[in-house]
């Protein structure tokens, strides 16, 4: 049964054909294989499982004497990468994102994260664990870090931090559908498998193709080569993750048009939605410790609607209760400096050593980024203990 979420199937099938049907049958599947390690994981003294998946992400599955055959499953097929896989690629999309620099994290907080908490249906686990809503600012760290992880070149080897982090999320995904299963009031007719394949493949189109369209509407031009890169990058991160094959795009245009499947077939934003939102924007306020972090909290969150409403566009945004701000007429101004900016270095010759300085100077942001959104502390990836509702 297609769970009841999926809306205006006629129309979609009309509009795109057969992939529709696919689309809509994979809101009833998960990812079997790190299911399975969260199963195992559960039977073991608790916390084993996670520091036994840290030692395998470390040193390598064969340092593990006795270590269950789910999670060497799970590596054995993580670390089999897809003939499509081209590294050179993976370097030029990573080193793009990098030189999106600020944008680029503009772009990804105010739309792509917004636009997930925007879907009724892929919204459902957040609310459950509660993990955005009571760690509103610990939740977009860890986001940040992911990343930074995945971004900085070579990371996303099977030594690098972008593997090893890749890996932990995955696992921590299956733990929170465990979870929500044991619960036993998970509503799998309405809303389908939480965390399921079709969430997990939108999920990996709002850290790639609706980047690019951020990116697009600040003003900046992204080349097709550029976006093509950098949708391979995510193609690849989607196979670390456990997305199915038949569900990744590969390059821009191919994401775009899963995109407008997946918009065209979900209902809209609901009272979740709306406080999964807020709580987002407002996690600065959330952590303030004095005075004066407070007072450039709520600067930043006047910015943060601001561009949040720009980027979503108006209707979206009131559907998401994003306030509205005097300040509206600054971002078509911003747009045409930026553009006008972009255009006055593209007269000059191709430098490679200025595209490097661009990557590092993204790298520094990401660094202080995660730094100051985890307070100095380590992002752990690990799932909550308990729901935090259940019906």
């Amino acid at each position: 049964m297609i769970p009841t979420r999926f809306l205006h199937g006629d129309a979609a099938r009309a509009r795109f054909g057969a992939p529709v049907e696919r689309l809509a049958e994979a809101l009833t599947r998960s990812d079997p294989l790190a299911d399975a390690v969260a199963a195992s994981f559960a039977r073991a003294p608790r916390g084993e499982g996670f520091r036994q998946l840290d030692r395998a992400l470390e040193r390598g599955i064969a340092s593990i004497s006795g270590a269950d055959e789910s999670l060497r499953a799970l590596l054995a097929d993580a670390e089999r990468t897809p003939v499509w896989v081209d590294p050179a690629r993976l370097e030029r999309g990573a080193r793009f994102f990098l030189r999106s620099g600020l944008f680029g994290g503009i772009v990804l907080g105010a739309e792509s994260l917004v636009l997930g908490y925007a879907s009724p249906g892929g919204n459902k686990p957040l609310v459950w664990t509660g993990t955005l809503e009571e760690r509103a600012a610990r939740r977009v760290g860890e986001t940040a870090r992911f990343v930074e992880a995945v971004t900085q070149p070579g990371q996303l080897a099977r030594s690098g931090a972008g593997f090893a982090i890749t890996l932990k999320v995955r696992v921590m995904h299956a733990e929170v559908r465990r979870l929500i299963h044991a619960s036993g009031r998970f509503d799998v007719s309405a809303w389908g498998e939480p965390i399921n394949q079709h969430d997990m493949a939108a999920t990996i189109l709002l850290f790639s193709v609706a980047v690019l369209d951020g990116l697009e509407k600040l003003g900046l031009r992204v080349s097709r080569e550029d976006a093509d890169d950098f949708v391979h990058l995510w193609a690849y991160i989607a196979h670390l993750m456990g997305v199915e094959p038949s569900l990744v795009a590969h390059d821009a245009a191919e994401g775009r048009h899963l995109a407008a499947m997946i918009a065209a077939t979900q209902g809209p934003p609901d009272d979740d939605s709306r406080a999964l939102t807020r709580a987002f924007l407002e996690a600065g306020l959330r952590a303030a410790r004095s005075p004066e972090e407070r007072k450039l909290a709520e600067r930043r969150l006047v910015v943060g609607r601001l561009v949040c409403r720009a980027l979503l566009g108006d209707s979206l945004a009131d559907a998401l209760d994003v306030p509205r701000t005097p300040f509206a007429p600054v971002m078509p101004a911003l747009r045409v400096a930026v553009g006008a900016a972009q255009r006055a270095l593209h007269v000059l010759p191709k430098n490679a050593a200025f595209d490097a300085y661009a990557a590092r100077i993204g790298e520094r942001y990401w660094h202080d980024a995660v730094r100051l959104a985890l307070r100095g502390q380590d992002a752990s990836f690990r799932p909550p203990e308990r729901l935090r509702r259940v019906g």
